[in-house]
């Protein structure tokens, strides 16, 4: 029989189906019990008669299990369909009870047991679905971008030199040579725009610096882009444009979008309100003063502040920041004549 999954139930309503997944809770009453089964698309309700339930019984939650039976329409269970005339069989049984109830809204541990048993910690729904939200950001990036003809390119982790100033690389022993992790694919971009034009990648980079977490992280992933042949910085900006819509459209659009509680930042349309860096400084000096003009940059608070102004005086969750001082962007930034 071919394998059913638990969305796909109200279709199957008076067929038999066969289920897998795991066993995430029981509830047993005098002549019923009800089993929980999650799959990767949801999760479906099986009824069994209470006295043929003893293998059931046996079984710690997180078990994974195999379920045929008849899938029927009832509107008191989940989903409006629930499984009966069901046979249950252990493919493998969990050893131990997990420390914490998959089946509530939010899980109740510390940090350091959901990190030693993230296994089963990242099955819970909400954690399940932002790795699904990553999923569906990373592929629209990646859709958005083959439409303006560019090629996927993958480059080297391991590099012989850094990539750029102002980061700093991890070290490692190449075959007795000193080699590094690559902390941007940024120079092999520039040479296969030479043969592709416009070429993206989405890859790990490393910075062997300490977490920062609002601003970098030493291992993330990375969406890179580079494109040839602009007239200015205006091109590039439109292009972004794009991929950012694209991609927060398809979070915004995706089932999981509720389920992981995300703050979906999907307000306001191309093109986005644009502040020259000069600009930007004289807005800010209004909140924080002048010593915002003593570092050539902008530090997180005042791109969140900046981020506010551009949603309360345009309606837009994004801006860009153009005219950035070279001093502090030698290696990316061209200068304005």
């Amino acid at each position: 029989m071919e394998r059913s999954y638990a969305e796909e139930l109200p279709e199957r309503a008076g067929q038999r189906v066969r289920l897998n997944g795991w066993l995430q809770h029981r509830r047993e009453l005098s002549n019923v019990t009800f089993v929980i089964l999650r799959d990767a698309t949801g999760t479906a309700q099986i009824a069994i008669p209470s006295v043929a339930a003893a293998a059931v019984s046996a079984l710690q939650n997180e078990s994974a299990i195999e379920v045929i039976g008849t899938a029927v329409a009832d509107d008191r269970a989940p989903g409006g369909v629930e499984v009966r005339d069901a046979v249950i069989t252990a493919i493998a049984s969990a050893t131990r009870v997990p420390p914490f109830e998959l089946g509530r809204r939010s899980l109740d541990a510390a940090l350091p047991t959901l990190l030693d048993h993230a296994a089963v910690a990242l099955r819970h729904p909400p954690r399940r679905a932002a790795f699904r939200l990553m999923d569906a950001s990373v592929a629209a990036f990646r859709a958005h971008l083959r439409t303006q003809r560019f090629t996927e390119v993958f480059t080297p982790k391991i590099v012989a030199t850094a990539t750029e100033s102002g980061a700093n690389c991890f070290r490692l022993d190449y075959f007795g040579r000193v080699a590094f992790l690559a902390q941007s694919p940024q120079l092999y971009k520039q040479m296969l725009v030479g043969v592709f034009e416009r070429v993206f990648e989405v890859a790990p980079v490393f910075r062997a610096e300490p977490h920062d977490t609002p601003r970098h992280l030493n291992e993330y992933v990375s969406l890179d882009a580079e494109m040839g042949f602009i007239g200015d910085h205006r091109d590039v900006m439109a292009m972004l444009e794009g991929a950012v819509v694209a991609m927060a459209s398809s979070v915004a659009e995706h089932r999981d979008a509720r389920v992981a509680g995300a703050l979906l930042p999907i307000r306001g349309t191309p093109p986005f309100p644009a502040l020259h860096f000069a600009d930007a400084l004289e807005l800010l000096v209004t909140e924080f003063g002048d010593t915002v003009r003593a570092e050539p940059d902008l530090s997180p608070a005042h791109e969140r502040w900046l981020g506010e102004w551009a949603l309360r005086e345009h309606g837009s969750d994004f801006v860009f920041v153009t005219g950035f001082p070279t001093a502090k962007r030698p290696f990316y930034t061209h200068p304005d004549p």
